[in-house]
């Protein structure tokens, strides 16, 4: 991973995929300029783990380019592609929001660009907007159920 300077150009694309995500959709404009700043944009290689299972959910990402695939343990040594996302997606809210290990590994399929907000910032945003928090937390819980449940 290497982080990368976040200019004007990527600023821009940044707060407009933020309206698109369902998980940010609660927020006011003037909260998400306020979240902006604190935003990171982190290179990764094809192959490069983001997270993986059982580690601490210190970050949240979304997708400005390139491809993820998530991965959950079947058996011992097994593991099964629950999802592969792509620009725009975004992926770690879950264990932000309930302080639990990661559920899932995430590898970069191919060469990737992600916007990345640290918990800290993360959970700022929740105290900030008590109702913000709990439908962000509706949604964390939706996409935990469809990810434990995936075939």
């Amino acid at each position: 991973m290497e982080r990368l300077t976040l200019g004007a150009a990527e600023m821009g694309v940044l707060a407009h995929m933020m309206r698109k995500v369902e998980l940010f959709s609660p927020l006011t404009v003037g909260q998400l300029e306020k979240v902006l700043p604190h935003v990171m944009l982190c290179s990764y290689a094809q192959g490069e783990k983001v997270f993986k299972r059982g580690s601490a959910g210190d970050a949240f990402y979304i997708i400005y380019k390139g491809k993820v695939d998530v991965r959950i343990r079947r058996l011992l040594l097994l593991w099964k592609k629950v999802a592969s996302l792509g620009e725009g997606e975004f992926f770690g809210e879950t264990a932000l929001i309930s302080d639990r290990p990661r559920s899932a590994t995430v590898i970069c399929a191919e060469p990737t660009l992600l916007f990345t907000l640290l918990a800290s910032d993360f959970k700022f945003i929740l105290h900030e907007n008590p109702a913000a928090a709990e439908e962000m937390q509706s949604i964390a819980t939706q996409r935990k159920f469809l990810t434990s449940h995936a075939k």
